[in-house]
């Protein structure tokens, strides 16, 4: 049986994209292949995996890392799966895992949990290999300020996407360049121009400043110019303190 180290399994709200306030089952995974400055957080594998024993609050329980996935499938059902609209399997990279979560998510899905996958968007191969098990994509595309570019690469992972739900998110910071913007625009239109995009403000953090509000109008009507759903929605847990 694999193995799969965890960073944390908690129940809470979805605080980012068109599913903000829904309750989901958060399943944690380490490690990233990228560095985005904005990014808040932990990526290192951990040596315990934290595990909230109460639904809703901050009570915790460590358990030895990795986990076994059938253990790991055990400690999931100890959740109410019937509250909660989907588990967000996120990170870090989740599809880092891939071959743990190509074991792991059939077993859930039999249970009747949907999965939501939050991504960068860079590993198409990787995502090819759990397609089938997803219900929802959260994929990020990374604008140039985050990291290298990878345009070819998100737009193969777009294109696979399509097969299901699939909306994108662009976060944006004050200084981010129009010619970017128009670039990511260009790529999710040739693609499907009907797929949700998401403006999302970065949260401020080490010195990079969240865009103006006239940016934002002036962005949001550019790429409603080949795109037909075009939202603002920032990260809203960040409101209500939840991180």
């Amino acid at each position: 049986m694999l193995n799969l180290p965890v960073t944390e399994i908690f129940s809470s709200i979805q605080g980012e994209g068109p599913y903000v306030g829904v309750r989901q089952l958060f399943l944690r995974l380490p490690m990233c292949n990228l560095v985005c400055p904005y990014c808040d957080t932990e990526t290192k594998v951990p040596g315990q995996l934290r595990v909230e024993k109460v639904p809703g609050t901050r009570i915790f329980s460590m358990m030895d890392n990795p986990i076994p996935i059938d253990k790991l499938l055990d400690l999931l059902q100890t959740f109410d799966f019937s509250m909660h609209h989907s588990l967000s399997v996120t990170g870090g990279e989740p599809l880092l895992w891939a071959d743990e979560l190509q074991v792991l998510l059939p077993l859930l899905k039999e249970k009747g949990l949907k999965i939501y996958l939050e991504t960068n968007g860079t590993l198409p191969e990787q995502l090819f290999q759990i397609l089938p098990m997803l219900d929802v994509i959260s994929m990020d595309i990374k604008l140039p300020f985050a990291s290298k570019t990878f345009w070819d690469v998100h737009e193969s992972f777009l294109r696979y996407s399509t097969q299901k739900e699939v909306f994108v998110k662009l976060v944006v910071n004050q200084d981010t360049p129009l010619n970017d913007l128009q670039y990511a625009c260009d790529l999710i239109a040739r693609v499907d121009p009907s797929i949700l995009t998401i403006l999302q403000p970065v949260t401020p953090v080490q010195g990079i400043l969240a865009p103006k509000p006239m940016q934002l109008l002036k962005w949001q009507s550019l790429l409603l110019e080949k795109l037909v759903n075009v939202r603002v929605i920032p990260q809203t847990h960040v409101f209500i303190g939840q991180l």
